[in-house]
């Protein structure tokens, strides 16, 4: 159920003070979101069983490459079976189940600001915004190379919007140089926010810097750090049944100081995974298996977060192809796949429309509904996703609010109470009356119903004579109306002295490259 936060006002629906400015537009409040039903499971119990047997037959018999040298003399030392001449790596299947095992099923992460700490698993599930895109659009400037501005605009409406609980990497700042950009990414987040922040894993010493501004942010120590997860990244296995270099040297330094890594293979069937749903879900599993087996290994007991990512290409073009029905089958699978192994499970709200229209929507739907029933912990890129990954969007961002809060509406449970039957107002209304006036409706009808931040339920004479703007034109002005209604959150002066100090001296001394 949506529990709502006592320590968050409920500053979404409070309005402005002085200045003429608009009343704040109608949010839900800061909340923990729990779903209450029963997983939605579309396989047997057999046939996850067979997904499981014939991927523990992958790592066993076909194997994994793991191409950092450290990698493989880490799992040579554990007794995973290394190919002297290649950088093969195959495990036995015990192995792999002793070790998966050792992952915690639930873990908090936490934020600078300790309202803003995050439950991963069980039931709970934690919406993040749209992540590591290219370029970034707006129905008024059109498609761009993403920069550092718009990625500041970004975290500011990632920071203000409720339902948005933790911060990624929104967008690639292609205007900063690549050696210091990373610094930007995550120093931002620290900055503009005070929810639960993203740092790449690619390569030794961009992770460890960002691990370092996480520290600063949060005023605390190595030792607590190391106690009390605090920063979260993503690896993609280079599909198929392979682990890049730097990868693996972010999940090595991830893992020693127990910080959370969500495994994430890339498996697009018919291009990087076999085409069949089943055979591309065996890939995926195997490949999950394998990094998650590996990270036990590095630290037993490291929070670890199973990641899904299967869908389909057009089989016409080699695109990528989201919110597909077979998209909905993987997303729905990989959720009892990670529940198997007592995982938390992370899906995407993905698309492959290249504008905010029906067709994002839509397809938008269909992965948002899958990946809810399919008790998805870590919901990525619930906010804001086009073009298959490769944009983000300023008005997808709002017509994803409005489905997201919708679902979070839809996930709590009816109120059967009493007072709630009605019985009542039936007996005042009678036959053939109204309930407008009734004192039943009169006591209710400020919260009866989910108030819409997007939708319009107006006429079609009023919508009409109002400029009959549509969705995504109102969805263009109500993400610059919430970017308006943005709030820095505050910070000690020390700490930040002391965070932009680093940051500071990080640019000046070069940064890092993913080879460092």
């Amino acid at each position: 159920m949506a529990r709502r936060d006592k320590t968050a006002s409920s500053a979404g629906r409070r309005k402005r003070g002085g200045g003429g400015k608009p009343a704040r537009l109608p949010q839900l409040d800061w909340q923990t979101v729990r779903n209450p039903y029963p997983p939605f499971e579309l396989a047997s119990a057999d046939e996850i069983e067979a997904v499981h047997d014939a991927s523990l037959e992958v790592l066993q018999e076909i194997g994994i490459n793991f191409l950092l040298d450290e990698a493989r003399d880490i799992l040579k030392a554990a007794g995973a079976d290394v190919d002297a001449d290649s950088t093969r790596v195959r495990f036995d299947r015990a192995m792999v189940e002793e070790m998966v095992a050792k992952a915690p099923a639930e873990f908090t992460l936490h934020a600078r600001n300790p309202d803003r700490h995050r439950i991963f698993g069980g039931n709970s599930i934690n919406f993040l915004p749209v992540a590591g895109n290219p370029n970034i659009s707006d129905i008024e400037g059109g498609r761009r190379s993403g920069n550092l501005a718009d990625y500041r605009d970004l975290l500011k409406l990632a920071q203000v919007i409720n339902a948005i609980h933790g911060c990624t990497p929104m967008l690639e700042p292609i205007d900063v140089e690549p050696n210091i950009r990373y610094l930007d990414i995550v120093g931002e987040q620290l900055l503009i926010t005070d929810k639960i922040a993203f740092g790449y894993a690619l390569g030794r010493r961009k992770i460890l810097d960002a691990l370092e501004m996480v520290r600063i942010a949060r005023g605390i120590d190595e030792a607590t750090l190391l106690t009390e997860p605090s920063m979260w990244t993503v690896v993609n296995a280079n599909s198929p049944l392979q682990l890049d270099i730097p990868m693996l040297i972010g999940m090595i330094e991830m893992a020693r100081r127990n910080q959370p890594v969500v495994v994430t293979p890339f498996t697009l069937a018919g291009a990087m995974a076999p085409v069949s749903i089943a055979g591309a879900l065996t890939q995926q599993n195997a490949e999950a298996l394998a990094g998650i087996t590996f990270i036990q290994i590095v630290n037993p007991g490291a929070p670890v977060i199973y990641g899904g990512f299967t869908s389909n290409v057009d089989m016409r073009s080699g695109a990528p192809a989201f919110g597909t029905p077979e998209y909905v089958k993987a997303a729905l699978i990989g959720g009892q796949l990670a529940r198997r192994y007592r995982l938390p499970y992370r899906s995407s709200n993905v698309n492959a429309s290249n504008w905010p229209d029906a067709q994002a929507t839509y397809e938008g739907a269909m992965s948002l509904w899958a990946t809810v029933l399919a008790h998805t912990n870590m919901l990525l890129h619930s906010f804001g996703w086009l073009e298959g990954g490769l944009r983000a969007s300023f008005e997808k961002i709002v017509i994803d609010l409005e489905m997201v809060q919708t679902m979070m509406k839809a996930l709590e449970p009816v109120d059967f109470s009493r007072d709630e039957l009605g019985l009542d107002a039936m007996r005042e209304v009678g036959p053939g009356g109204h309930y407008f006036g009734a004192q039943h409706t009169l006591a209710r009808y400020e919260n009866a119903f989910y108030q819409p931040i997007l939708s319009d339920w107006r006429n079609w004479e009023t919508w009409h004579q109002d400029g009959a703007v549509d969705a995504t034109r109102r969805a263009h002005r109500i993400w610059k109306q919430l970017l308006d209604e943005y709030e820095e959150p505050p910070m000690d002066p020390a700490i930040r002295e002391e965070l932009t100090g680093f940051i500071a001296r990080r640019k000046e001394e070069g940064g890092a490259t993913a080879d460092d």
